[in-house]
């Protein structure tokens, strides 16, 4: 995929007097993301990148807040604090980044504003929810990626959007929290990269040897929204070969198992596993034609690591597909 460029069509007018940031250049060190230009006109105020981290990231299947089940995102986390001037209201921001992220094939999972964002929930108990750990909300802990200008209590002007896409071999989210202050607005910009486990598509020589000298194979080339059972498009072309598999080996019956990391609560990764197991094998029954007879599946969550745990890469190894021979 082309190389995501953001592009503001802003035209920011600027006083002789400038009172909306505290600075006037960027921070020593502050850097935009490679793959993301900054909003028009605004200042870099703070910078950090973590190497490795779980980033809680408030969102259900339908994409919609849920502060009681978010999702988790494990990778590099890049955090950017901007301002600009106080006339960039929170929607405007948001109707730039909504529109530069589609036209780059980014897909935008929300862009929500002002009540949309919940009842009551204003930029101070927003930061509590989202940035803050324990606490009355019983925070989502973000803060510990750093933070350079606080948000300010009891503005009701703010934004949040989401999208995911792909830079070569990472998946790429880009998170946007937006504020408007009584002389700025505050950008605050979270990118996390997530390592793409690369081990070649799976074939159906692969299939066959595998399953004749082990009884089973892991497959690493179908995958998943994040946290969530919902395959990705990209997984096609692998369950046409499964399915192309199993229709030449009707008289034979197999296992779908789905495999989780450790990371999280146990119960719930053996739920996410089962229902990913039931996701690939309901896929290769209604669009290709497997016969539902030849299918069970079943979910082991972290029950049957292949590597250890302790890495990000045994992790990755960890969270897979697998087919078994009945």
């Amino acid at each position: 995929m082309k190389k995501l460029k953001l592009i503001f069509a802003v035209i920011f007018m600027m006083s002789t007097t400038i009172t909306f940031a505290q600075r006037t250049s960027d921070i020593e060190g502050g850097k935009d993301y490679p793959a993301i230009s900054r909003f028009t006109g605004s200042v870099i105020e703070f910078y950090k990148e973590t190497n490795w981290g779980s980033y809680k990231l408030p969102l259900n299947d339908k994409n919609a807040i849920d502060w009681k089940n978010p999702m988790t995102l494990e990778g590099k986390v890049i955090r950017i604090q901007y301002t600009t001037s106080k006339e960039n209201s929170e929607e405007f921001v948001l109707h730039n980044y909504k529109s530069a992220f589609s036209k780059a094939g980014y897909k935008v999972l929300t862009a929500i504003a002002n009540e949309e964002l919940g009842v009551g929930d204003r930029p101070h108990t927003w930061r509590e929810r989202y940035y803050e750990t324990g606490g009355y909300y019983n925070g989502l802990n973000n803060e510990k990626f750093g933070l350079g200008l606080n948000f300010p209590n009891w503005k009701p002007n703010h934004s949040f959007i989401v999208a995911r896409g792909k830079e070569s071999d990472k998946e790429i989210y880009a998170i946007v929290y937006t504020v408007v202050d009584n002389n700025y607005t505050l950008i605050t910009l979270d990118v996390v990269e997530i390592e793409v486990v690369e081990t070649g598509l799976v074939s159906v020589d692969d299939i066959s040897g595998d399953l004749t000298n082990k009884g089973h194979i892991a497959i690493y080339d179908i995958h998943f929204e994040v946290g969530k059972s919902t395959i990705m498009p990209e997984s096609q072309e692998s369950l046409k070969i499964i399915a192309d598999y199993l229709n030449a080996n009707k008289d034979k019956k197999y296992f779908i198992v789905g495999h989780t990391d450790n990371t999280g609560d146990f119960a719930s990764n053996m739920t996410l596993s089962e229902e990913r197991a039931k996701s690939v094998m309901s896929e290769l029954i209604t669009k290709y034609n497997v016969g539902d007879s030849q299918l069970k599946s079943y979910g082991v969550s972290s029950l049957s690591p292949v590597s250890s745990n302790n890495t990000e890469e045994g992790r990755a190894k960890n969270r897979r597909v697998e087919i078994v021979e009945q």
